[in-house]
């Protein structure tokens, strides 16, 4: 299978490249950096030598013709930062990408990412332009865009394994959490708040645990990557606003995968959280890879009234909502109107099922898929009047 090309761009400097298992990372460094001294510390034999003596880096980077080195999984020994910052500090000249899929370990040994030496990148599931015309909002609703997922040939087993592996390597090998089966019902149970505001005592109540116990868990999921919370966009208020983050599983396919399904659950309120769990992780892809300075938040009234995303950043406004519906009437666009009326610098967007370019009520609505079809990193976002 062809390697298909990414959008994430190397820095010139000594970088930090963390993201979940499975985005890409490995493969990435492979086609970009193949020449370069590579110390693959998922290797028995290589994680037991320099586990024994750090300081044999030092050895490698001198043997090395290379000017750069790639340390993969540098969270399994992170004495080797010492060693790595030392040679930074020296002018080596060397440029380390050190990478790994979250920084937990990193930071709770008390090691600082090199003080600031070293910038720290993401890498995210693919984006739809990254997969170009196979791209399928249908098959990514179903399965996601974790490549690892995307380019097996049998997608939904991987998909099946993906949290089990998690489960096995990162959390139970790292002793994270002292019962596995309460963090596993845990997984299920925040599964519900994917794209809702997160309730925190609520997911305590279901999975019959303390409020710190799920509150530990959270913390361990957003630092292995698994999931990122919204703040709510409160600049200049003039509502009442609630004050609890939403949260979302980082990918639509991992999301599906743990969502327990039953005869009351409906298939159109699956695909509704999916769909705008797929939209969000496009978002912050956009923001990760290009240069726009900007956030992303959500916006939701105590009265309910609710608006998905808010891009914020010097030059950027923008509120999206996400709709699973084909058709769009005043009352879908009722909360991009309301916060329209609040902030009436904000360009409005609803991306919907449908298959045509609206505009209802001042509100541009553009076919979600075309959307993340055109999204790319550095572009504008598609549908802007300067387009």
């Amino acid at each position: 299978m062809a390697t298909k090309p990414r959008f994430f761009q190397a820095p010139a400097q000594s970088f930090f490249l963390f993201g979940p298992r499975g985005t890409g990372k490995s493969t990435w460094l492979r086609q970009h950096f193949g020449s370069a001294c590579t110390i693959d510390l998922l290797s028995p034999a290589i994680f037991r030598s320099y586990s024994a003596r750090p300081e044999r880096l030092r050895e490698a980077v001198a043997a090395s013709d290379s000017g750069t080195v790639v340390i993969d999984e540098i969270q399994k020994i992170p004495e080797l930062l010492d060693v790595v910052h030392q040679l930074i500090e020296e002018k080596s000249g060397i440029q380390f990408i050190l990478t790994g899929s979250s920084a937990r370990k990193l930071k709770s040994t008390g090691v600082d990412l090199l003080a600031g030496r070293a910038i720290v990148r993401t890498m995210h599931p693919f984006m739809a332009a990254e997969l170009g015309a196979s791209f399928s909002l249908d098959r990514a609703l179903r399965i996601g865009m974790v490549p690892l997922v995307t380019d097996s040939p049998a997608p939904e087993d991987t998909l099946a394994s993906y949290i089990a592996l998690y489960l096995k390597e990162e959390v139970q090998v790292e002793g994270l959490v002292r019962n596995i089966g309460s963090f596993s019902r845990f997984l299920e149970a925040v599964s519900f708040s994917h794209g809702a505001t997160l309730n925190v005592s609520e997911v305590a109540r279901e999975c019959q645990v303390k409020r710190k116990t799920v509150e530990g868990y959270l913390s361990i999921l957003e630092d292995l990557l698994l999931t990122f919370r919204l703040p709510v966009f409160s600049r200049r208020a003039k509502r009442h606003l609630i004050s609890h983050p939403k949260l979302y599983y980082f990918d639509s396919g991992v999301f599906r995968s743990l969502r327990p399904t039953g005869p009351i659950d409906t298939p159109q309120e699956i695909d509704g959280a999916a769909l705008e769990g797929l939209v969000a992780q496009h978002l912050l892809a956009w923001i990760a890879y290009g240069e726009e300075d900007c956030n992303l938040y959500y916006w939701r009234t105590k009265s309910g009234v609710e608006v998905d995303f808010i891009l914020y950043g010097e030059d950027l406004f923008w509120a999206i909502e996400v709709k699973n519906t084909t058709r769009v009437t005043g009352k879908t666009v009722k909360g991009l109107a309301t916060f329209g009326e609040d902030y009436p610098e904000a360009e409005l967007l609803l991306l919907y099922r449908g298959q045509e370019r609206l505009m209802v009520n001042g509100v541009l609505c553009l076919p979600c898929e075309a959307f993340l079809r055109d999204l790319l990193p550095n572009g504008p976002i598609p549908g802007r009047a300067s387009n």
